[in-house]
C-alpha cells in the first residue's frame, strides 16, 4: 500500500503540479524509487500478459501511462543531484544508477513487449492513427531496436551488465568532477592579486571564501569550461596562470578524484556496447537515431570547419603576440594570457572594454526587462513571481507563466547562483512536462552558476553570462510551449542534435535593439546603454571567433574521437590520445585548449551528450538560418513569435524536427549564415 507520507506517491496538488519541495526530504527518495520501479514492472507485466492481439489502445497507451511514481521522483532527484547535492543524495545516486539502468533494460529488452510494438509497426499502414500516434509507434520501435531488443538472450545479458556498469562509472565521473572542482578553487590571500577585477567581483570572491570559512581571503571558484571569466581581467600573469592550471588539473592529479581511468573505461564499454548492437562504434550507434544519421556526416561538417577556425585563431594569436612585443617582451602567448590580451585588442579595435559592460547587466533587469520582455513581445506570455511557493533551495525563485488570454502555461523556476553543492555549467530541466494523456501541466527549471554577491549587493553579469541566460531560457520556452498528447514527446524530448536549436535562437534577442534598450540600464546612474556601445557590441560579434570556434570544435572532435574507437583499440593514456586526436585535425594549439578536456568533459562522460557534443554547431546551422528569417520578416513581432511557437517549439518531439523546420522555413536550412556568423568565410 502506498505510503501517504511520501510526497512522490501521489500527484502534487500545488499550482501546475509543482513538486511539494517543502515536504520532500532526502529519506523520501529511496522508497519512492523502489515503489516506482515495482509499480512500472507490474504495469508492463500486465500489458504483456494480455492475450488480445496488439492494438494501439492496449499496447501504446498503457506503456505511455506506466511509471508515473518513478517519473515524479526521478525528475526531482536528478535535478537535486545536479543543483543541490548532499552526501545522502550523492550516495543514493551511486546506488540507484545501476538499478535504474537495469530497470530500463527490463522494459526495453522485454521480448513480449517488443513483439507487440513490432506487430503494430509492421501494420502501421492498416491502422487508423493520427500523425502523432503513428510517430509514437515508429519512435518506440526504433528506440527499442537500437537498445538491443532484437539481441540473443546471451547478448542481452551482457548488454545489461555493460549498461549497469556504465551508469555507475558516469555517476562516479560526475561526483569526482564536482569534488575536484571544489578542491581546486584558487585561494588568494592578498587583495593585490585580484587587481583588474571590479569591486563587485572582489566582493563575490570574498563572499565565496567566507562561505568556506576562509577569513581574510578571496576564492575564485572554477567554472565548468577550461577558460575562466576572471582571466579577461586579472592583471597579474602569475594569478592567471594559477587559475588556468587549476582548471586544467581537474581529474588528472591522481588520488580519489582522478577521472583518467574512468574515461578509458567508459569509452571502452560504450564501444563494446555498440558492437553488441551491431554498430562499428558508439558514435555510429548514437548518430543512427539523430538527424546527423552517421558519424561520417558529423566528421564532414566539423573537419571542414576546423582549418578555417584554426587559421583565424592563428591570426588572432599573432595580434596578441604583437601586443606582447610592443612592450619589449618575448614571452609567447599562453592559454592564460589569451582572454586578457584579447580584451586589450577588443578595446583598441572597437573601443570596447568588457568591464564597462557589467554595470549595464544587472541580473534582475536582464531577467524581467530583457528575457521576460522579449518573450512577452514574441509570444504574449507573462510572468508573475509566486513568493508563496517553495523551491528546492532558498535561492530558487518561482514564476507563474500565463498566456495572453490568462490561461496557464506552467511554472518557471530560476536557480541563478553557484554553490559548492551545484555542478558547474548551466542547464534546463523539466520537472513536469505537459501531455494530454495524463493531463500533466508544465514545470521547468533553469540552473546557472553566477557567483553570488554579498548580502545587499546587486548581481552584475558578464556578457557571456547574459548570453547563457538567454540561451537557457530558450530551452525553458521549448519546455513550456510544447503541447503534445503523449509523454514520450513532451517538452524538450527531441533529437539531441536538434535540442540546442531553440535555445540558440533565443540568444538573438539579447542584442536586438528593442530588447537591449529595455534592459541594459546602468546600475548606478540609471542611464541606458549608449547606442554607440550597443553598436560596438554588434560590430564585435565575430571578434575572437577563431578562438571560440576552435576551442568548441576541439572539444566536439575530441568527443567524436573517444566514441569512434573499437573495443579492441588499445588506448592506454588519456593525455596521449587527446594530443593525437587534436593534432589530426590541426587544433593542437596549446594557447587554444579545448573548451573541455576529457577528464572534466561532463557533457560527454556524465551529461548525456556522449558522441553528441557536435549538436551545438549542428543546431547552429538551423539557428543562424532562423535568425536570418526573423530579420527578413520584421524581427520581434507577435506574428513571427506565434509562427515559431506553433510550428517548432509547440510540437515538442511529436514530429521529425527537420520536417517541422521545413514547414516553418519553407526549405532546408542553409549553412552560409552560420559561416558568416562564425567568420569562417574567406
Amino acid at each position: 500500500m502506498a505510503d501517504a507520507s511520501n510526497p512522490f506517491f501521489f500527484p502534487s496538488s500545488l499550482p501546475s503540479g509543482l513538486p511539494p519541495f517543502g515536504e520532500i526530504r532526502d529519506e523520501h527518495f529511496a522508497p519512492a524509487f523502489e515503489a516506482g520501479m515495482v509499480e512500472q514492472r507490474a504495469e508492463i507485466d500486465t500489458l504483456v500478459a494480455s492475450v488480445d492481439a496488439p492494438t494501439f489502445e492496449n499496447t501504446m497507451i498503457p506503456l505511455e501511462r506506466s511509471g508515473q511514481i518513478l517519473e515524479r521522483v526521478s525528475a526531482v532527484f536528478f535535478n537535486k543531484c545536479s543543483a543541490d547535492s548532499t552526501d545522502t543524495t550523492a550516495a543514493l545516486e551511486q546506488e540507484i544508477a545501476p538499478r535504474l539502468a537495469s530497470h530500463a533494460d527490463t522494459i526495453r529488452l522485454n521480448p513480449a513487449l517488443y513483439g507487440r510494438i513490432r506487430a503494430l509497426h509492421d501494420t502501421l499502414d492498416q491502422l487508423d492513427l493520427d500523425d502523432e500516434s503513428r510517430y509514437l509507434v515508429e519512435r518506440y520501435y526504433t528506440e527499442f531496436t537500437l537498445a538491443g531488443a532484437n539481441l540473443s538472450n546471451e547478448d542481452k545479458n551482457r548488454l545489461r551488465e555493460v549498461n549497469a556498469t556504465l551508469s555507475t562509472l558516469t555517476t562516479r565521473f560526475e561526483k569526482n568532477l564536482l569534488a575536484d572542482t571544489n578542491e581546486l578553487a584558487v585561494v588568494l590571500t592578498d587583495k593585490v592579486e585580484l587587481d583588474g577585477l571590479s569591486a563587485g567581483e572582489v566582493s563575490v570572491a570574498a563572499e565565496a571564501a567566507r562561505e568556506r570559512g576562509l577569513h581574510d581571503s578571496y576564492l575564485l571558484t572554477l567554472v565548468l569550461p577550461t577558460g575562466h571569466p576572471a582571466l579577461a581581467s586579472l592583471t597579474r600573469r602569475d594569478v592567471r596562470e594559477r587559475v588556468m592550471r587549476a582548471s586544467q588539473a581537474r581529474g588528472i592529479r591522481g588520488g580519489k578524484y582522478d577521472n583518467r581511468q574512468l574515461v578509458l573505461d567508459i569509452a571502452r564499454l560504450r564501444a563494446e556496447r555498440a558492437t553488441l548492437l551491431g554498430f562499428a562504434s558508439h558514435a555510429a550507434c548514437v548518430t543512427a537515431d539523430q538527424t546527423a544519421r552517421t558519424p561520417e556526416n558529423v566528421a564532414s561538417m566539423l573537419e571542414s570547419l576546423a582549418p578555417a577556425a584554426a587559421r583565424n585563431a592563428r591570426r588572432e594569436q599573432a595580434d596578441l603576440q604583437a601586443i606582447v612585443g610592443t612592450e619589449g617582451e618575448s614571452t609567447p602567448v599562453e592559454s592564460w594570457d589569451w582572454a586578457y590580451l584579447t580584451e586589450r585588442v577588443r578595446s583598441e579595435r572597437f573601443a570596447l572594454d568588457s568591464s564597462e559592460l557589467r554595470p549595464y547587466f544587472e541580473a534582475e533587469r536582464v531577467l524581467v526587462d530583457g528575457i521576460f520582455f522579449a518573450a512577452h513581445r514574441l509570444y504574449g506570455v507573462s510572468f508573475a513571481e509566486r513568493t508563496d511557493l517553495v523551491g528546492y533551495h532558498p535561492d530558487v525563485r518561482i514564476f507563474e507563466v500565463t498566456d495572453e488570454d490568462g490561461s496557464p502555461v506552467g511554472l518557471y523556476l530560476l536557480d541563478l547562483y553557484t554553490r559548492d553543492s551545484k555542478r558547474g555549467g548551466a542547464w534546463m530541466n523539466s520537472l513536469i512536462s505537459q501531455n494530454r494523456l495524463l493531463g500533466s501541466p508544465t514545470v521547468v527549471v533553469n540552473n546557472l552558476n553566477v557567483p553570488k554577491p554579498a548580502a545587499g549587493e546587486r548581481t552584475l553579469l558578464s556578457l557571456d553570462e547574459v548570453t547563457t541566460f538567454f540561451h537557457e531560457f530558450g530551452h525553458a520556452l521549448h519546455g513550456l510551449f510544447a503541447t503534445v498528447t503523449y509523454p514520450k514527446f513532451a517538452g524538450t524530448n527531441v533529437y539531441r542534435d536538434f535540442v540546442e536549436f531553440p535555445s540558440q535562437v533565443n540568444e538573438m534577442w539579447m542584442l536586438w535593439p528593442e530588447v537591449v534598450e529595455n534592459y541594459a540600464v546602468h546600475v548606478d546612474t540609471g542611464e541606458r546603454m549608449p547606442a554607440d556601445l550597443v553598436a560596438k557590441l554588434s560590430e564585435a560579434v565575430t571578434f575572437n571567433e577563431g578562438f571560440a570556434t576552435s576551442e568548441y570544435l576541439a572539444a566536439a572532435l575530441l568527443d567524436q574521437a573517444w566514441h569512434r574507437i573499437s573495443p579492441t583499440d588499445q588506448v592506454l593514456d588519456v593525455e596521449s590520445f587527446e594530443r593525437a586526436a587534436l593534432a589530426a585535425v590541426g587544433l593542437d594549439n596549446p594557447a587554444v585548449p579545448p573548451r573541455y578536456a576529457s577528464t572534466y568533459f561532463a557533457h560527454t562522460f556524465s551529461g548525456g551528450y556522449d558522441a553528441g557534443y557536435y549538436s551545438y554547431i549542428w543546431s547552429e546551422v538551423l539557428d543562424a538560418d532562423t535568425v536570418e528569417w526573423f530579420t527578413e520578416n520584421g524581427g520581434l513581432t507577435r506574428a513571427n513569435g506565434d509562427r515559431f511557437r506553433e510550428l517548432l517549439l509547440g510540437v515538442g518531439g511529436s514530429r521529425d524536427p527537420l520536417e517541422a523546420y521545413r514547414t516553418f522555413r519553407g526549405r532546408n536550412a542553409r549553412i552560409e549564415p552560420l559561416l558568416a556568423r562564425r567568420g569562417l568565410t574567406e
